[in-house]
């Protein structure tokens, strides 16, 4: 298999750290072009490293996923500057745990509008973009093996939940657009030593131990072992493949 993206132009959104960094720098080291949005005051920094450090044009773009009009100037700004993004990768998402007959309304809105309402105005700026411009291209959402499962000890319905959707609205989309050759894959990753992982660590130190205890390969996942998939899903080698979700979980699932 000879994976090639050059000239392709990828968007990350939550490309500024964790996932989405790793998998910027996968898809540059193939040769993309490379778009990261972020909330983060470092994104445009960060974009520059990965120029730098890879050789291709990279630019990047404070964006709240959330906002669809700045959503969609965000795709255009992209497409002047660096022409027509064939890969998406939405990586943005955060997760807020603690009992179900606690959580205030303002909280389980905040998880639903970035992790689903987000994705999804990422996702459409996308089509949109494609079906303009008559081009193919291949979108991959970020779910989690949490939107199949019920994780324990920590309870996180309004996570678990926005993750399920985020797999369904893989398939939506991706039946949706077939005819346009616009392919839209999930991929569900278990636990992942990302920034956020760490700081629910930080706060119950515990969650660690029982975690790995239940990974039959006995370790959390790095970024990078994600990347390798997502690279794949961008990729013409996996033209067939469409309205999927792909877990990747050290084998959490299985048992």
């Amino acid at each position: 298999m000879n994976i090639d993206l050059a000239g392709r132009i990828a968007v990350v959104t939550g490309g500024g750290r964790g996932i989405g960094l790793a998998v910027a720098r996968a898809l540059a080291a193939e040769g993309a072009d490379i778009a990261l949005f972020d909330l983060l005051e470092t994104v445009e920094e960060t974009a520059a490293q990965i120029a730098s450090d890879f050789g291709v044009r990279a630019l990047g773009h404070r964006l709240d996923v959330t906002d669809q009009d700045a959503t969609a100037a965000a795709f255009a700004h992209v497409k002047e500057q660096l022409g027509v993004p064939r890969v998406l990768l939405t990586a943005a998402g955060i997760e807020i745990n603690g009992d179900s007959i606690d959580v205030t309304a303002d909280q389980w809105r905040k998880v639903i509008d970035v992790n689903l309402t987000g994705t999804f105005f990422s996702a459409q700026a996308f089509g949109r973009t494609l079906l303009e411009a008559g081009e193919t291209g291949s979108a991959v959402l970020i779910s989690s093996m949490s939107g199949s499962i019920v994780n324990v000890p920590q309870w996180a319905a309004s996570y678990n939940s926005s993750k399920a959707a985020v797999a369904h609205l893989a398939k939506s989309l991706a039946v949706e657009w077939a005819a346009s050759g616009i392919r839209v894959n999930a991929v569900a990753p278990g636990y992942v030593l990302t920034d956020l992982t760490r700081q629910i660590i930080e706060r119950e130190p515990s969650l660690e131990a029982e975690w790995v205890s239940l990974i039959p390969q006995g370790r959390m996942a790095t970024p990078e072992d994600v990347a390798g998939l997502v690279v794949f899903l961008a990729s013409d080698v996996s033209s067939y493949m469409t309205a999927q979700q792909v877990t990747i979980d050290g084998g959490y699932t299985a048992v």
